[in-house]
């Protein structure tokens, strides 16, 4: 069975209000986008999200459509060279967007894909779903409103139907001979196999979030002995250094693909927004204090405390959900202090 998706990004301004989007069909999408971000790392970001989205579905072979050559040959071509040269390009300048192709390269591991170029705006009905989502989330990002997230993939953990049967059909095609496929192929396509080769800001007005630990505690030596509530509280102590704040890598990793704060300005922020703002400034450091860590059920800590930085002192709480063994933030607020 073969997965066919499209993938594509898009930045108004360039760099500017972003979007990305992967699409199966209208049961089976996804987007997302940031307030600032260039059209490259929307086509990256969407094939990574889709990467993830299937992550529950390894065996199946994943044919992903993309009108981006720079997306194609950075995975296909170009990214096994840079990670011999520490990730960096011939003339020895760091790759751009790295976190993001560390991340890909990451979820690429183990995974049976192809790569298809396709040409945008020319009327190959999945690509042209996808563009038409990413362009949506990067308007309503300009716009300041909320951006459609869509349905996710069936069966992906945080996905309305993860608890369906198993039986459940998945919304894949049969594979096709190759013959099937170069005749499906939009005219002028091209296919690439997995085998080719391959200063701190206003604490009122940022972001109020913080990065993630590559690795969590809760796999961690020792962790079969911390309660949850232990487990929470040190990952919030590790999340709220500057250090680990800005790397858009990391912060995938914990935060919930449906994570959303409240922010002490009253923004409500979405984890793509805030995975890039945190990027690009990681703000001040600050210390806290626990107020309290009161389990909600089996898989939910609510962590609350109150944050001290130079720009003041903020009461803030966090929702923890355990998702597959781990424990991801699913939501954040922050209210400055009277």
């Amino acid at each position: 069975m073969t997965i066919t998706a499209a993938a594509d990004g898009s930045a108004l301004g360039n760099p500017g209000p972003a979007g990305w989007a992967w699409y199966v069909n209208d049961d089976c999408w996804r987007a997302g986008g940031w307030p600032h971000g260039t059209n490259n790392q929307g086509e990256l970001m969407a094939v990574l999200d889709l990467f993830r989205a299937t992550a529950h579905v390894p065996g199946e072979d994943l044919r992903v459509l993309c009108d981006s050559q720079y997306v194609i040959n950075s995975i296909t071509k170009w990214m096994p060279g840079w990670k011999r040269k520490g990730w960096r390009k011939a003339d020895g300048k760091p790759v751009l967007n790295v976190e993001l192709l560390k991340e890909l390269d990451r979820e690429l591991s183990g995974r049976k894909y192809t790569f298809e170029w396709v040409k945008g705006h020319a009327g190959h009905d999945l690509n042209e779903a996808a563009d038409e989502r990413a362009r949506a989330a990067a308007t309503a990002y300009q716009q300041g409103v909320a951006a459609r997230s869509g349905p996710g993939f069936p069966g992906a953990p945080g996905h309305p139907g993860a608890a369906a049967p198993a039986s459940a059909p998945a919304p894949v095609a049969a594979q096709p001979s190759s013959a099937a496929r170069a005749a499906d192929a939009a005219p002028g396509s091209r296919i690439y196999g997995a085998a080719e080769g391959f200063g701190g800001p206003d604490l009122f007005s940022g972001p109020d979030l913080f990065s993630v630990l590559e690795e969590n505690p809760l796999a961690g030596p020792g962790a079969a002995e911390k309660s949850p509530e232990e487990i929470v509280e040190a990952l919030e102590r590790e999340l709220v250094g500057p250090e680990v704040r800005g790397d858009i890598g990391r912060t995938g990793v914990l935060l919930h693909p449906d994570f959303m704060e409240i922010g002490s300005s009253g923004r409500v922020w979405t984890r793509d927004a805030m995975m890039m703002a945190l990027e690009e400034d990681p703000g001040e450091r600050t210390e806290l204090e626990i107020l309290g860590a009161d389990r909600i059920g089996t898989s939910a800590v609510l962590l609350t405390y109150r944050s001290y930085a130079r720009s003041g002192t903020i009461l803030r709480s966090s929702l923890w959900v355990l998702d597959n063994g781990r424990w991801r933030l699913r939501f954040h607020q922050g209210t400055p202090e009277a």
